[in-house]
């Protein structure tokens, strides 16, 4: 089953959110704010952008510029910066889209077809 992270406010969840309902593709929807995804999920994500921390986090975020995390992510270990994004779900690039042979943030409908074989 695919997890979706997403936030009610955020137009490329929304977008997301029907190309899966338009693709009948099942899905489990979390609110990003409340429920950030877990460490393993961060972990598979990390690995699916080549060990990238900057792509899972939302970096247009006021929180992203208040913590100084453009500077400090250089320096930030993937142990610190897990913490940061489960203490903090709005700090998670989102959508935030995890399953067994997918891994996927932001939308960008190519990318999402190309994964989900649509």
């Amino acid at each position: 089953m695919l997890k979706v992270y997403s936030y009610k406010g955020c137009d490329g969840c929304g977008k997301a959110l029907k190309w899966l309902d338009s693709n009948g593709l099942e899905y489990e929807n979390f609110p990003i704010r409340d429920i950030p995804p877990s460490e393993q999920e961060l972990d598979k994500m990390l690995a699916a952008y080549d060990g990238n921390l900057r792509r899972l986090f939302n970096v247009s975020s006021r929180d992203y510029r208040e913590l100084g995390l453009k500077k400090g992510l250089l320096s930030m270990s993937k142990k610190d910066a897990f913490a940061v994004l489960r203490s903090n779900g709005n700090l998670v690039k989102r959508p935030f889209l995890i399953g067994d042979n997918a891994a996927i943030v932001g939308f960008k409908e190519a990318e999402w077809a190309e994964a989900m074989g649509a």
